[in-house]
């Protein structure tokens, strides 16, 4: 698969299950002044997990160019070291406004790797944040992904922010295992870094709204903002060749 096919089936997966399909947004938000550039593709969705905009559909999926050269999700320093990390990338994401929560966002993104992209169960790990039991149990009990293959990592890990302020909430991590030739240890390892276990998709459950000194304030609804790269499929199967993947992306 090229990573134009993978684009066209995420777009169409989510349009036949009642998504609006949105453009990309400008590089340089116009609606943040709080970001240099569109780090992520919930940034022109901002205002609309905050409340404060309405929109005509309550389900949404995009493909967002992305740049991520400074500030809270700097990936520059990384550039070179690994194997996933990029300045400038494409985000794919579905997002609910309101609509869907965690039960349907995981199972949107288990069917459509293991459904659509045909990626083998066997090579996927999955992460919840730390006290996040909803997510947990579906995964473990709805999903039936193993034990073995499951982790509960801390908000360093698995509670995403845009920035030091605005919409916030727990995430749910998947990650493709590229085999034991590849070094690199299971998330939450000391070994994490290497390239074995790569992030394909994270699944943020938008629960609050962060304010300059800290405080968490509840959203006035649940919502789920979503995140998944084509160069990656990083922030996942890889674009860059790779012995072991399952399909080289161009």
């Amino acid at each position: 698969m090229s990573a134009a096919d993978v684009r066209r089936a995420f777009l169409e997966f989510f349009r036949a299950r009642g998504h609006t399909v949105v453009p990309s947004s400008p590089l340089v938000p116009g609606n943040d002044p709080t970001l240099l550039f569109t780090n992520a593709g919930m940034v022109q969705f901002k205002d609309t997990f905050l409340g404060k905009e309405r929109r005509e559909y309550v389900r949404a999926a995009s493909s967002q160019r992305c740049v991520r050269a400074g500030g809270k999700h700097n990936d520059l320093e990384n550039v070179g070291y690994t194997a996933r990390h990029h300045t400038f990338f494409e985000m794919l994401g579905n997002f609910s406004f309101g609509d869907y929560f965690k039960r349907d966002a995981i199972r949107f993104a288990w069917d459509f790797l293991t459904g659509t992209l045909q990626l083998d169960p066997a090579r996927l790990w999955f992460t919840v944040y730390l006290d996040d039991d909803e997510a947990a149990d579906i995964w473990l009990k709805e999903i039936g992904v193993p034990k073995q293959r499951f982790s509960r990592l801390g908000a360093e890990s698995n509670f995403w922010a845009m920035g030091d302020t605005g919409p916030c909430g727990p995430c749910s991590e998947i990650f493709y295992d590229h085999g034991a030739q590849i070094a690199g240890g299971a998330p939450g390892s000391p070994d994490e870094q290497g390239d074995r276990y790569v992030e394909i998709w994270n699944l943020v459950f938008m629960q609050f709204e962060r304010s300059a000194d800290g405080k968490l304030t509840p959203l006035p609804k649940p919502s789920v903002d979503t995140g998944m790269t084509t160069t990656s499929i990083s922030s996942g199967i890889s674009c860059e060749p790779r012995p072991s993947s399952p399909a080289r992306m161009t």
